[in-house]
């Protein structure tokens, strides 16, 4: 009983294998792709990367970058609003620059009303203590005189009655407030003439230096506020509140590098996309009125014409996909820019990768 127990379950165990190894070496019926692999739908086309950017006329994205430095205080929009031209769009600390703004101004007023005070010469105030020092010069004049003609006439009269020292200084005393009445004139005259004219050159001369060095600062400190330089779509803000900025831009703590403060991309319904050619594949470029090209986009079936618009004639190194210029490979590439208008129900983002063909028109 025992042994033919044994030879059940051997048995069992042998049809168990049996249907195990025939269940695991069916071959299973492969998913369908999600999405067609891009062809290339001509017949002599060449295959190129593309990044889908904002269309420009000339140039790429707008890249904006401070021309001071400071900390971000505050940012004044957000990614993906459309602003206009001189749209304030961040502002940076002006604390300093506001200061010596204020105080170049209040040394510009200083100046100015110096100035005018001296266009404004003679002032009445000032004639008239000048006119009236002379009318006491002329009356201490006429004191000494009058004492020294009596001092005279007794003399002559009788020289034992006045002494020569006696004498001498009261014609001392005429002379001198004669002396004293002329100063007194010229005093006068001077202060009836005004200011002089190269005093008045010099203080306009200080003033215009001064003027210019406020408007100077109240310039700079308009760069404070940084603004859009065109129409456009903010596409990346790199900067927050309470981060430092200079000329260079905005530091990246991932790729340890700067980046554009803001970067902007038109506003028009038009896309562009920035195909980069092989060196090896650039004589195999048909000519520019000949040129055809369609895009697919990655992950989907979905795939349009491109229209082309230019190639910048300069063949560069390729940058890898980080976008660091210090990142390069041993390929140089020729861009090559098309454009086509953006479909309403597909999203496609400035920085897109895409597969493109181009090819050669047919006739």
């Amino acid at each position: 009983m025992r042994h033919r127990l044994l030879l059940y379950l051997a048995i069992i165990g042998i049809l168990a294998g049996l249907v195990s190894a025939y269940i695991y070496g069916m071959q299973k019926k492969p998913l369908p792709p999600v999405f067609e692999p891009a062809t290339n739908p001509y017949e002599k086309g060449i295959y190129v990367n593309g990044i889908i950017e904002s269309y420009q006329s000339h140039g790429e994205n707008i890249n904006i970058f401070p021309e001071v430095s400071g900390r971000v205080t505050q940012i004044l929009v957000s990614e993906g609003e459309t602003v206009r031209s001189g749209a304030p769009l961040l502002k940076i600390d002006d604390a300093v620059q506001r200061a010596t703004v204020e105080q170049q101004k209040s040394q510009a007023e200083a100046a100015l009303a110096l100035l005018q005070e001296f266009k404004a010469q003679p002032r009445k105030e000032n004639l008239d203590v000048a006119a009236a020092q002379v009318e006491f010069a002329r009356a201490n004049l006429k004191t000494a005189q009058d004492e020294f003609d009596k001092q005279l006439k007794s003399y002559e009269l009788d020289p034992q009655s006045v002494s020569q020292s006696t004498l001498d200084n009261a014609e001392n005393a005429a002379n001198a407030a004669k002396a004293n009445l002329a100063v007194a004139q010229r005093q006068y005259e001077l202060a009836k003439a005004g200011a002089w004219i190269y005093d008045i050159q010099n203080q306009e001369k200080q003033y215009n230096a001064l003027f210019k060095a406020y408007m100077a600062s109240t310039a700079l400190l308009d760069k404070y506020t940084i603004k859009a330089s065109a129409d456009g779509v903010i596409l990346s803000i790199n900067a927050a509140a309470g981060s430092y900025i200079s000329p260079q831009g905005a530091y990246d703590t991932y790729t340890q590098g700067y980046d554009p403060l803001i970067v902007m991309g038109s506003s028009e319904a038009s896309v562009g996309v920035r195909c980069y050619v092989d060196e090896i594949l650039i004589n195999r470029l048909p000519p520019a009125s000949r040129m055809n090209a369609r895009m697919f986009i990655r992950g989907t079936d979905i795939n349009m014409p491109l229209e082309y618009v230019r190639m910048q004639p300069y063949v560069s190194p390729k940058i890898e996909l980080s976008n660091q210029r210090t990142e390069r490979v041993d390929v140089r590439v020729l861009p090559v820019i098309f454009k086509f208008e953006k479909p309403k129900n597909i999203s496609i983002y400035p920085g897109q990768l895409v597969d493109v063909y181009i090819g050669e028109k047919p006739g």
